[in-house]
C-alpha cells in the first residue's frame, strides 16, 4: 500500500470518528440535561395548544412530547418558537425536537430530519368560514375571487398552499394562528385556510363556524416530528419509540382522542 493510498485512508477514517463524535450527541446531552428540549409554537389546536388560561400545552403532540420525554427518563424543556422561524430555530439547534402538528414534506425533508409519518389519514388543507357564508364556498374557484378576503397564518404550509392556488383572493397575513377563527366569526376575513383536524376543533367550539369542505380536502398528509439533520440514532431512536406506542395501541387511543373525532 502506498503513502497516498495510506493518508487517504487515515483522513476518510478520521472523518468517519469525527462525524461520530459530532453528531451522535442528542441522546448524551438530554440524558446529562435531565431535560428534553421540544420546540413548538403551542398555537395549532388539537396538535400543540398553550392553553391561555392554564399556561399548559395541551394537544396530542403534547402528549407524545411527554411519552418520548418519560421514555428517556428526563422532563420537557419547551422552546417557543414560530412557523416563520421553525427551520432556521431547528437548523440553530435551539431545540432537540419540534412537535406542532408539522407537515412531513420534501422541502423540509431535503434540509431537516423527519422521523416516521403518525396521523395518517387524518390531515389535509381545508377551509374555514362563517356557517352563514357554507354554501357560498364549495371548491377553490368559489373561494378564488377578488372579493374573498383568506387569512393564513405566515410561515407553515397554509401559507404556502394559499399562495400556490388562490390567485385572485384577497391574502390577509396574521401573526397568530389561534386567533384567526375568531377573526372569521367576527367578519373580519372570511376564509381561513387550516388543516382539517383543527377546523373540526373551531366549528365545536364556536357555533358562528363551518368548514364546508372538511370531508373532501384539497391535500393529504401526515405530520412527524422534526430534528436537525446528522444524528441518525437519536432519529432512529424517536422512530423506535413512535413503533412502540403505535405497537401498543398507546398512538391510535391518542389518535382517535385529537384527530379521528
Amino acid at each position: 500500500m502506498n503513502r497516498t493510498i495510506r493518508v487517504f485512508l487515515c483522513w476518510a477514517a478520521l472523518m468517519l470518528l469525527t462525524a461520530g463524535t459530532v453528531f451522535a450527541g442528542h441522546l448524551d446531552d438530554i440524558a446529562a440535561r435531565g431535560t428534553i428540549r421540544i420546540g413548538t409554537t403551542g398555537d395549532y389546536i388539537p396538535m400543540s395548544y398553550l392553553n391561555p388560561k392554564t399556561g399548559v400545552y395541551e394537544g396530542i403532540d403534547a402528549e407524545l412530547s411527554q411519552l418520548i420525554a418519560d421514555s428517556l427518563g428526563v422532563k420537557i424543556e419547551y422552546v417557543p418558537t414560530s412557523w416563520p422561524t421553525l427551520t432556521a430555530d431547528t437548523l440553530a439547534g435551539k431545540f432537540d425536537i419540534a412537535l406542532c402538528g408539522i407537515s412531513r414534506n420534501y422541502a423540509r425533508a431535503k434540509t431537516m430530519a423527519m422521523s416516521d409519518a403518525y396521523g395518517e389519514g387524518a390531515f389535509g388543507k381545508t377551509i374555514l368560514c362563517r356557517k352563514s357564508d357554507a354554501k357560498k364556498y364549495q371548491s377553490l374557484a368559489d373561494i378564488d375571487k377578488p372579493e374573498v378576503r383568506v387569512m393564513i397564518n405566515p410561515g407553515g404550509t397554509n401559507e404556502k398552499f394559499a399562495h400556490a392556488n388562490l390567485k385572485k383572493a384577497k391574502l390577509i397575513v396574521h401573526q397568530d394562528n389561534a386567533d384567526i377563527p375568531q377573526q372569521v366569526a367576527e367578519g373580519n376575513a372570511d376564509i381561513m385556510i387550516t388543516e382539517t383536524v383543527e377546523a373540526a376543533r373551531y366549528i365545536e367550539r364556536n357555533d358562528k363556524l363551518a368548514a364546508p369542505l372538511m370531508k373532501a380536502p384539497f391535500t393529504r398528509h401526515s405530520c412527524g416530528i422534526l430534528m436537525q439533520k446528522g444524528d441518525q440514532e437519536f432519529l432512529n431512536y424517536i422512530n423506535f419509540v413512535l413503533a412502540e406506542l403505535k405497537m401498543d395501541g398507546t398512538l391510535a387511543k391518542l389518535e382517535q382522542k385529537y384527530l379521528y373525532r
